[in-house]
């Protein structure tokens, strides 16, 4: 039986910015499961032309929909994530539901402390106002190419957002803007759960919305699990998943995920800086 790996995106893009790495991954003989937030439109045509479907959506809501998309799979599954994506898998991880975990440019949870410049201008479009806690918003190309297309050419920068930006939800970037002052909050990681399993981040060492440094935050607050956590570096921004270097992302995160599984002859390294 082929093992489930469920992807999961995060804000401002939709399931389809999976497809190529659920061929990738279906190529080498696993089953991928692209589920989507709840409610998600199946085009970024009808996502743009009715943004009101993605307001009010919350993290607790939402990992809990990808729970219950887990518990209704034959096995226990690899869990990638992007973004909010990779934030909502560590979380998935965290109450033990993944075999294996990829947090790509992964949202900071309570506990990450550091606030770069770079992400509050990346959040400024939502946080700015507050009532955006309960609407949808978009990006305008500008704040797309700072936030997700800096390091590619301005021409691929506009494909993308042609391509695959759509509104996203204001309340999940209230809740982890909140986090570290609210003990009560849905951004938070189990951290030390045993049955967490494997756990590689990828940062993005050019990303403007999630820098090394809320990464590398990520990584010291689980590196005491006893489940192996790694963390590397690809010299790519925070549109890795979509932009042209997708392939070695995708190649670096499968390489983790067939050791992880034993699918492979090297052992489990140590983390990797």
């Amino acid at each position: 039986m082929s093992t489930p790996v469920v992807f999961i995106h995060g804000l401002w893009l939709l399931e389809s910015s999976w497809d190529r790495w659920a061929e990738f991954f279906a190529e080498r003989g696993y089953e991928p499961v692209q589920p989507g937030w709840p409610d998600d439109p199946e085009t970024v045509e009808e996502a743009n032309a009715h943004p009101e479907v993605f307001a009010g959506k919350t993290v607790g809501q939402v990992a809990d929909h990808f729970a219950d998309v887990i518990a209704g799979l034959d096995s226990k599954p690899v869990v990638i994530g992007h973004s909010f994506g990779g934030l909502l898998a560590q979380i998935l991880a965290g109450r033990g539901l993944s075999r294996a975990t990829v947090a790509l440019s992964p949202a900071p949870f309570r506990g990450v402390l550091p606030l770069p410049i770079s992400s509050l201008r990346s959040a400024a479009p939502v946080l700015t106002n507050p009532l955006n806690r309960h609407r949808a918003v978009p990006l305008t190309f500008d704040q797309f190419r700072y936030a997700f297309a800096n390091a590619v050419s301005l021409e691929e920068a506009k494909e993308l957002y042609e391509t695959y930006a759509v509104p996203a939800p204001g309340a999940p970037l209230f809740q982890a803007a909140t986090a570290n002052l609210n003990p009560w909050t849905e951004v938070k990681v189990d951290t030390d759960n045993p049955e967490r399993g494997p756990l590689l981040i990828i940062s993005g060492a050019k990303d403007h919305t999630v820098p090394w440094a809320l990464s590398n935050a990520a990584y010291k607050q689980q590196q005491d699990n006893p489940g192996i956590t790694e963390i590397v570096s690809v010299e790519r921004g925070h549109a890795l998943t979509i932009d042209s270097g997708w392939r070695e992302v995708a190649e670096t995160a499968l390489a983790f995920v067939d050791r992880a599984l034993g699918r492979s002859d090297e052992g489990m390294s140590p983390a990797s800086n």
